[in-house]
């Protein structure tokens, strides 16, 4: 015995379902309209060929990776200048100047003593007393406008008496007692640094003595310049 079925029971692989549906409704069965997708597969030949990728297509906004297709205003630059005429290979006249000579301080002479100053500057630096004479005496006629002068002069004083000093102590101790060549080794160094020091201010070198910088600055403030 079939079982009873319902007329919701639409089962559309049964055979027997479009039988059962006229004979329930009484009514013929009717082919619904078919959508554009169905009539495409249905008739292929009427469909539009097929575009290939590589086809020119329009562009619907522009690609950052695509160059743009637009020209660019064309830039016009300035027509280069009229070349300048090349300057002369010489100087015009009065154009330049060339720098003023090396300063040569034998060619000045010291106020108060009418000597060059390169003599004056290592006269108080001579042996046998004759420094101590020369620095003497340049304190007393120097201006004190002539610093470097004044300087040495009392420097090279400075340095005499402290010679002077020295042989007087050791001739002191002879007294007591021989003392051998002592004295005379003292004399030949002090000739020899004498010697030393006047080449050196000859030849524009500083010479300071920084053991004599108390003596040096006491004898060039006391001793003043003669008035004239």
């Amino acid at each position: 015995m079939s079982e009873k079925k319902s007329k919701y029971d639409t089962d559309p692989l049964d055979p027997n379902f479009a039988r059962r549906t006229e004979e329930m409704t009484n009514e013929a069965t009717r082919e619904l309209a078919r959508t554009p997708n169905e009539q495409a597969r249905r008739h292929e030949q009427a469909e539009a060929p097929t575009r290939l990728m590589d086809e020119t297509i329009a562009q619907s906004y522009p690609s950052i990776f695509a160059p743009p297709t637009y020209q660019p205003p064309a830039i016009h630059t300035a027509p280069p200048p009229a070349a300048q005429p090349s300057p002369p290979l010489h100087a015009p006249p009065n154009a330049y100047a060339p720098p003023p000579a090396p300063f040569n301080p034998a060619e000045r002479h010291v106020a108060g003593l009418n000597v060059a100053e390169k003599f004056a500057v290592v006269a108080p630096y001579a042996p046998f007393y004759i420094g101590l004479v020369a620095g003497l005496v340049e304190l007393l006629l120097v201006p004190r406008r002539e610093g470097r002068t004044r300087f040495h002069a009392a420097q090279g004083l400075a340095l005499q008496l402290a010679f002077v000093a020295i042989d007087f102590a050791l001739g002191f101790i002879s007294i007591f007692g021989r003392i051998g060549p002592g004295r005379s080794l003292v004399w030949l160094a002090a000739f020899i640094f004498l010697l030393y020091s006047m080449v050196r201010v000859w030849r524009g070198e500083q010479h300071r003595l920084a053991p004599l910088d108390d003596a040096t600055r006491w004898l060039n403030e006391r001793i003043d310049p003669r008035k004239k």
